[in-house]
């Protein structure tokens, strides 16, 4: 079942790259970024209220905490990069290289994480980079 999520989280990114880049037009990309950051704060939000699922905050450890919180800075960070690469660049271009992040997450999760790195895995990561570089190279 989680590449159904997968599939609709690749859908989602997508219409966010067209949606973003129609708003990002005629505003500074991070006060753009601002406000996509509070939307998806009250939606998080209500979806884990309307759950029920704000009773477990009290039962997360530190280690959890602290890893949830670098987690919320990288996205922060990934997001204001994002905007402004969409303001500045071709929709076109800017969210294929953003998905390079797929080879380097693969990269990274054999270094930290010790996952088998398969052949098909470095072949389909390399694939990636290649069609990353045709993508930025002139």
């Amino acid at each position: 079942m989680w590449w159904f999520y997968a599939l609709l989280s690749a859908f989602f990114a997508a219409l966010t790259a067209i949606l973003a880049k129609i708003g990002v037009a005629d505003i500074p990309s991070n006060l753009a970024t601002a406000i996509r950051t509070l939307v998806i704060l009250v939606l998080a939000w209500a979806i884990v209220f309307a759950r029920g699922e704000y009773k477990g905050i009290g039962a997360l450890s530190k280690h959890a905490l602290l890893f949830l919180i670098l987690s919320g800075i990288a996205t922060g960070c990934s997001w204001i990069f994002y905007f402004k690469a969409l303001q500045i660049g071709k929709v076109s271009q800017v969210a294929p290289v953003d998905k390079l992040s797929v080879a380097l997450t693969i990269l990274l999760s054999a270094i930290f994480l010790h996952e088998t790195l398969t052949l098909k895995t470095a072949i389909g990561a390399s694939l990636i980079i290649a069609g990353t570089l045709v993508l930025i190279l002139k």
